[in-house]
């Protein structure tokens, strides 16, 4: 089921530092569309509080971060910006080129799940529909014990 509640699941994709290398974004961000779900996709150099900025103003359920080069190495930055901003509810992927000794590191700071080159659409958008399900109730559970 991709929609939870009444509107599509949101997900940003975007791309952090100084990686331009855009494409593989393009072709998941189609491939979530084409699932229902709404995209919000940013041009490649974004910065962390861009992109934290961006996810509160847009209401995002899930982040998708591509990086072919190094910049996942400051995804861990922004997890922790994102629970700065109240944002510890959205579900965060990573694609593109991770070498498989960095991805514990993504994990351990609150990444849930790292997709290499050859990830099948299925898989994918099955990821990130759990994700954005997850993050929605999260933040109802938050919602409630906020206020009883």
């Amino acid at each position: 089921m991709i929609h939870a509640g009444t509107r599509p699941l949101r997900v940003l994709v975007t791309k952090i530092g100084l990686d331009g290398h855009d494409r593989g974004s393009r072709i998941v961000a189609a491939y979530l569309r084409d699932a229902g779900m709404e995209v919000i996709y940013t041009p490649p150099w974004q910065t962390i509080p861009g992109v934290v900025k961006l996810a509160t103003e847009e209401d995002v359920d899930v982040i998708g971060i591509s990086s072919l080069a190094t910049d996942h190495l400051i995804v861990p930055k922004m997890m922790e910006a994102l629970r700065a901003a109240g944002l510890g509810h959205v579900g965060v992927v990573v694609g593109g080129i991770v070498p498989e000794a960095e991805q514990s590191a993504l994990a351990a700071a609150g990444v849930s799940r790292v997709f290499g080159p050859g990830a099948a659409r299925e898989e994918i958008v099955e990821c990130v529909t759990a994700l954005g399900q997850k993050s929605r109730a999260e933040r109802v559970d938050d919602y409630s014990e906020a206020n009883p």
